[in-house]
């Protein structure tokens, strides 16, 4: 890349592999909340009761087996839906995480490092929603180059064949390739608004948000 800046707006020496990851700005969780409303949008279609964000029930006594299991009542996840795995009363819900392949805390082969990101998302949330809402946890775990783990790639072709048997005018095929598509594109196309917004003080201010950053990128530069 020519022209790049020495150092990102927030201070650390700039690198791709560091504006995919770098919090300022909102960035990342700009990513993630596209993936998420997404996901919802899709699961819209076929499924009964879609929230997003939902809260938790509260747990006072209940002891989970694994430390990293999180109780606290304040506890949302990202979308929840009945009917996706069985009868449309049965509850599932979904958490996503967006990682960085390239980040040093992701060294290993692609496929270990997705099958880590489940494990830790499911050792925070399954034994609760089992155990307290009764209801099934599938985490969702997408690369910021577009791919997504074995669990998200089982639910995305759930969720296909549901909407291709609800349509009598869609191919399962062609519903599973357009929701793959609007996906990799968004987790592209966030991955390039990351870049720019750490690159965006390189010979102007740098911009706080998304509509700053657009407004900013508008102006000459000297």
């Amino acid at each position: 890349m020519k022209n790049v800046p020495s150092h990102c707006v927030c201070g650390a020496a700039f690198s791709v592999s560091h504006a995919l990851s770098c919090p300022t700005g909102g960035f990342p969780s700009i990513r993630h909340n596209e993936v998420r409303d997404i996901t919802a949008d899709f699961l819209s279609e076929v499924c009964h009761n879609v929230s997003v964000e939902p809260h938790l029930e509260a747990v006072t006594t209940k002891t989970f087996q694994h430390r990293s299991a999180i109780s606290g009542n304040e506890v949302r996840l990202d979308v929840a839906a009945n009917g996706v795995w069985g009868g449309r009363f049965e509850r599932a819900f979904f958490d996503i995480r967006v990682f960085n392949p390239s980040a040093r805390s992701n060294a290993g082969s692609i496929a270990s490092v997705y099958r880590k990101h489940e494990l830790e998302k499911k050792r925070a949330y399954e034994q609760r929603l089992l155990q307290v809402e009764h209801s099934s946890f599938t985490p969702l775990v997408f690369a910021t180059t577009g791919g997504m783990g074995k669990l998200a790639t089982a639910f995305f072709k759930r969720l296909a064949s549901k909407i291709a048997d609800k349509d009598e005018n869609s191919r399962y095929c062609e519903v599973l390739w357009s929701m793959r598509c609007k996906l990799i594109f968004a987790l592209l196309r966030s991955s390039m608004m990351c870049v720019r917004g750490a690159w965006s003080s390189y010979k102007r201010p740098a911009a706080k948000s998304p509509v700053e950053l657009q407004l900013a990128e508008a102006q000459p530069t000297n």
